[in-house]
Parts: structure tokens; sequence; C-alpha cells
């Protein structure tokens, strides 16, 4: 499969500090990439270098075969950028601002392809102010598929959306790779970029720190299962880790983790104490390592801290 997105040892100062540190990595075309990192990682950098939106010190930058930033204005011609919040006149229609963002490019898609693809086909009448949430999102990434771009980037497609529109916004994702686009994804949502993503990228302090498919990740670093339950009494954290194959306890008020190789035991046990002494547990539940795990162990930090 052709690389559609190469960078090579790119680097970026901002004084004494290296924002991106020597960052390499390709993306091949009609993947979908997630790079994810705590904030102040140096991934928005990294993603607005490779748009062309910022100068790197060093390093090198291909896109679709096109040097960045030299080539910034062919490069605009065959991407499309969806940002975390996007700002548009609302006393305008749909339609209207879809032809609009149409008119920057010398090749864009009719307009009303892009409202069924959307699923706004019936809006494009509306203004703006009428659509809801899910609807201005939806529209914001129909304004970065316009000149029907060969790589897209996506910040946070998904931010303060309810699950179902969430989960919406997911499947027009999965169609677009099924189209061959090349997407690009950052996300604060660990389930969004086990979800969508075919490799992620973790980065901390400027550099790539890890690289592999969402469950290779999880597989190599052999992480603890959890068992997860509510606690509303005065049961010691001390009580827990003196459990039978808890490796580590961690407490975020009533919500009980036990870390273990060994659920299925501890579970039994869990349950064999909650009937005995009368624990007050409730909501019980045992879950395999996820990304989240993997990226806690990495960086120290929760991806929404």
């Amino acid at each position: 499969m052709s690389i559609a997105v190469e960078v090579k040892d790119l680097i970026k100062r901002y004084g004494n500090l290296a924002a991106v540190d020597k960052v390499s990595f390709s993306i091949r075309e009609g993947e979908i990439f997630g790079l994810l990192g705590p904030n102040g990682a140096g991934k928005t950098t990294t993603i607005e270098m490779i748009e062309g939106l910022r100068t790197p010190d060093a390093g090198s930058i291909q896109v679709c075969d096109i040097e960045v930033p030299k080539g910034a204005d062919k490069l605009k011609e065959i991407i499309g950028v969806q940002l975390q919040s996007t700002s548009v006149y609302e006393k305008i229609r749909v339609t209207e601002v879809i032809d609009l963002f149409g008119g920057y490019y010398h090749k864009s898609l009719p307009t009303a392809e892009i409202l069924q693809q959307m699923s706004l086909h019936e809006k494009g009448d509306s203004f703006i102010e009428s659509l809801s949430g899910g609807q201005k999102q939806r529209l914001a990434l129909a304004l970065a598929l316009v000149n029907d771009p060969k790589v897209l980037f996506l910040d946070e497609p998904t931010t303060a959306l309810d699950p179902q529109a969430r989960r919406a916004t997911w499947d027009i994702i999965e169609g677009l790779r099924q189209k061959g686009k090349t997407i690009i994804l950052n996300t604060h949502y660990m389930e969004e970029a086990e979800r969508l993503c075919d490799r992620v990228g973790i980065m901390d302090h400027g550099q790539i720190i890890a690289m592999d498919t969402p469950s290779r990740l999880i597989s190599k670093r052999n992480l603890d299962s959890a068992v997860e339950f509510t606690s509303l009494d005065t049961t010691s954290k001390e009580f827990f880790e003196g459990l039978p194959g808890v490796n580590k306890v961690t407490q975020d008020r009533e919500r009980v983790v036990l870390h273990t190789r060994e659920a299925l035991p501890l579970l039994i046990e869990i349950v064999r104490l909650y009937q005995q002494k009368q624990l007050d547990l409730t909501n019980i539940s045992v879950r395999a390592a996820t990304l989240e795990d993997v990226f806690l162990e990495l960086t120290g930090r929760r991806l929404r801290e």
C-alpha cells in the first residue's frame, strides 16, 4: 500500500523547549492513524506542521508526494481539516455555507452529494443556528470534505456529542475510510481511538514513545485486567490490597479498581466476600486491559487530564 504521509526527523523548537523532537512516522493510504498524547505532548504542533501551518526547524514532510511546507498551495487542494470547534456565521443556510466553501477550491464535490453523505440532506435549507450539536459537527466535517480531499485531519470530531451522535459520527468516519480517505485523528476518547484507528502513535514530551495497532499495543504491555465496583461502605484500600491476586488498587471516591492477572478467581472472591461479610458493593464488572491503561502506563497520565 502506498504511503500518503511521511514524516522524518521532525523538529520544532520554541526557545529552549523542543516541542517536537525528531519525530518520524509514515501513514499508509486509506489508513486511519490516531495521534494521541496529553496536553503539551507536541501532537498539535506536529499536525500543524503536516498541514503546512507551521514551519519545522528541521526534518522533512511529504504528503501525497508534496513537499511540505514548500508545496503549501498544492497541499491545500488535497487536504481537509475539521477543527475541534468550527465557527460559521449562523444566519446562513447549510447549502449556502457548503457552496461558499466549495468556491475556495479549484475542484469541489456537488453540495447535494455532501449533504447526503453527512445525513444533512433534510437540513439543506435550514439556518445553521437551528442545527443540533451533532448536526453542526457533521456540517464541520462536510466543510472539510468539500474539496474531496485525499488526506483528512480530524481534531476531536466528537467532542461534546451525546453517545448516539458520537456513534453516528464514527459510522461516517468508517465510511470515509472505505472510500479510500487517509485520516489523521486527534482524540481524547480512548474508546474512539480503539474503534476507529488502524494504528495509533502515542506522543509525550515531543517524541513518539509507542506506535502500533491498538490491539498490539495492549497485548505487548501484558497489562493487568481489572475488577471494578462501587464501594459505599468504609472498607479500606489496604483490605482490597490484601486480597489474593491483587497487584494494585486504584480508587476514585466510591469507585474501586483492582488490577490483577487472575480476574476470574478474584471476582469469585469478591462475590464470596460480598455474601459473607455483607460488603456494600454494587456495579461489579470485569474488563480486559484497554488502550487507556497503555497510555497511563507509558505517560503516567490519563488522556483527558
